[in-house]
């Protein structure tokens, strides 16, 4: 089972989603800190993830961009792939290739399995 999001991400494999008790989420605001996702380690609260939603802003603009093109996913776009997707996954490298430098090898995997599929996700969507 899967929950992608419009980035291609997999919630059910991110550490952040999956906290469900404090330790796990100051946990996971240690590694979004380390990594380079907050300036700061947040509050439990604000680490806190129940997945992406359209309402949600998304640091890619996706959810902006596929309201203002009348589609449900990136890939049902005509204009897929855009530079905004290209964009997207230059920067999912650079931090995939940050997270190589900062994390554990458990904490890299993780995350691996969670940010850095986004292309093989979205072709599946």
């Amino acid at each position: 089972m899967e929950k992608i999001t419009l980035c291609g991400d997999d919630c059910l494999k991110c550490p952040r989603y999956l906290a469900q008790t404090e330790e796990a989420l100051r946990r996971a605001a240690e590694l979004w800190y380390r990594v380079g996702w907050r300036d700061h380690v947040v509050s439990n609260e604000e680490i806190r993830c129940a997945g992406c939603t359209p309402e949600k802003p998304c640091t890619f603009q996706l959810t902006e961009c596929v309201k203002q093109h009348h589609v449900k996913a990136c890939h049902a776009c005509g204009a897929f792939p855009c530079e905004k997707i290209a964009r997207m996954l230059q920067r999912s490298r650079q931090t995939q290739e940050r997270c190589r430098e900062v994390c554990t090898e458990e904490e890299y995997q993780m995350l691996q399995a969670a940010f850095f599929h986004k292309a093989r996700n979205l072709s599946k969507l």
